[in-house]
């Protein structure tokens, strides 16, 4: 599935035009976005816990030449999956 197929659905569920299901697909999405660079966790229940936390700073080796590198401390998003969904999937 990617986003015009969600899009899809949406509009399929809302029973509106395809822009007003973009509009609030995009909302969504928006939403989960401002709250993780924000540093806030995004709960939704029966899916999973969006996470954003910091990596530290390291070092890294260039395969080609050998060399090392410093890599600078950046946030990154992490997914837990919910206990509902891994028992769905399974």
């Amino acid at each position: 599935m990617n986003k015009a197929t969600l899009i899809e659905k949406v509009q399929d569920m809302l029973g509106g035009t395809k822009s007003q299901a973009e509009q609030v697909v995009n909302g969504i999405f928006d939403s989960i976005s401002m709250s993780l660079k924000k540093g806030d966790d995004v709960s939704i229940s029966g899916f999973g816990i969006f996470k954003s936390k910091m990596r530290a700073a390291r070092e890294a080796r260039n395969p080609k030449t050998g060399a090392t590198v410093k890599v600078p401390a950046t946030r990154v998003v992490k997914f837990q999956v919910s206990k509902t969904l891994k028992d769905l999937v399974k």
